[in-house]
């Protein structure tokens, strides 16, 4: 990719972009460690967990009413003030507390996390020359995937070196990554203070219902329900069921954003060819596969086994979890603008938050009522819905 051709002069993309790298390697780091750290330091239970996703997931479904609230301010003045809450989130969770209290201190890192998310869209095609938003898109999308793999990476150095080498409590490496994590979202604040920049602010996506959309808005449904179970749940299952440690939890989340660096592009070009009914229908299948084994790895194979299973059916997940980009295409066969396109799609994120926020908490239920196994039979269950709503859409 051409920089100068791609992105206008003085539009503050280098800025940027360092911005969203530095950001995208402290969410990794924290989605690499967040897990062994509610299991491990604070040894919540799958109930547990599940409402915490639910408290966490809540400024997502509030994202809407939050992006209006803030409708005078500028896209850059938005990611500062969503990066100046996740360091304060990080900061926090330093605090020697209770669950209660770390659950509310997620939420906080949370709602900054949230915040970013949509505007930096926005910003990366506000940057771009006419004709060269899509570049600029697939450009952050790299970008992002990057700062994944090397704060997953970082996790994993950080917690092996410490504890073999300096010999230090898993509690106090934990500290020693709040306060890396905290340092990493100071440093993408300061850097998006540009002169070059815009301040004035992009249209706000808003709620938009209409009934064309319908079988979008229901493959939402249960594309979140499925995918908040694996979201919650799988790397739970590997942490409490085959011990996986933070190390090795980072290992695995980095090898995922790794590879997916090569396979999201390649199943976008497959969806190209293919179609977006064949890849929304045939994906799902592949799913309700994964979900089964992920769930019955451990009665049907012997445990060291089982272990590998689950490792290669977690990574499967987090592949084929990228073919959500053909329902994207599917919208825009339907959309009459691109304000409409937009429009859904920000329903739909709310729709898909909406049920995430519900399943957490059942899943945790089902886990604890009735076992591992039937958790993810009901995540299959929402697969084969998927699969069988798909399956109504008319054939191109």
């Amino acid at each position: 990719m051409n920089i100068k051709n791609t992105f206008r002069p003085d539009s503050g993309a280098g800025a940027f972009f360092f911005s969203i790298l530095v950001w995208g390697i402290g969410i990794g780091c924290f989605a690499a460690a967040m897990n062994n750290f509610l299991s491990d330091i604070h040894h919540m239970d799958s109930v547990e967990r599940g409402w915490l996703e639910f408290f966490r997931e809540l400024p997502g479904l509030a994202l809407v009413f939050l992006l209006a609230l803030l409708h005078k301010v500028s896209d850059w003045k938005v990611i500062r003030l969503g990066t100046t809450i996740s360091m304060l989130g990080a900061i926090l969770l330093l605090i020697p507390a209770d669950k209660i209290a770390v659950v509310a201190f997620i939420m906080i890192w949370s709602m900054g996390e949230h915040l970013v998310m949509p505007i930096r869209s926005a910003v990366a095609m506000q940057l771009a020359h006419p004709g060269c938003a899509g570049q600029s898109l697939g450009f952050l999308t790299s970008v992002m995937n990057f700062g994944t793999v090397s704060g997953s990476l970082l996790v994993a150095l950080i917690f092996y070196a410490g504890s073999k080498f300096f010999h230090q409590s898993e509690e106090m490496l934990f500290n020693v990554l709040w306060i890396l994590i905290a340092l990493l979202m100071l440093a993408s604040t300061v850097s998006t203070f540009s002169k070059s920049v815009k301040t004035t602010p992009s249209k706000r996506p808003r709620l938009y219902f209409n009934r064309k959309f319908s079988k979008f808005y229901a493959l939402e449904l249960f594309y979140g329900a499925r995918k908040q179970i694996f979201l919650t749940f799988a790397p739970y299952v590997l942490i409490r069921e085959y011990d996986f440690s933070t190390a090795q939890m980072a290992l695995l989340l980095g090898i995922c954003a790794f590879v997916n660096i090569f396979a999201a592009p390649a199943i976008g070009k497959l969806t190209d060819f293919w179609g977006y009914r064949n890849t929304m229908i045939w994906d799902t299948v592949i799913l309700t596969v994964v979900c089964l084994l992920y769930g019955f790895a451990g009665k049907l194979f012997p445990a060291h086994i089982a272990f590998w299973v689950v490792s290669i059916n977690f990574l499967l997940d987090a592949i084929i979890s990228t073919t959500s980009l053909a329902t994207n295409i599917y919208v825009r066969s339907l959309a009459d603008t691109q304000d409409e396109l937009t429009s859904t799609l920000s329903t739909g994120i709310s729709i898909n938050h909406l049920i995430a926020i519900l399943s957490a908490p059942i899943g945790g239920w089902i886990w604890m009522k009735f076992g591992v196994e039937h958790l993810f039979v009901f995540s299959a269950i929402m697969a084969i819905c998927n699969t069988l709503f798909a399956m109504t859409i008319p054939k191109k």
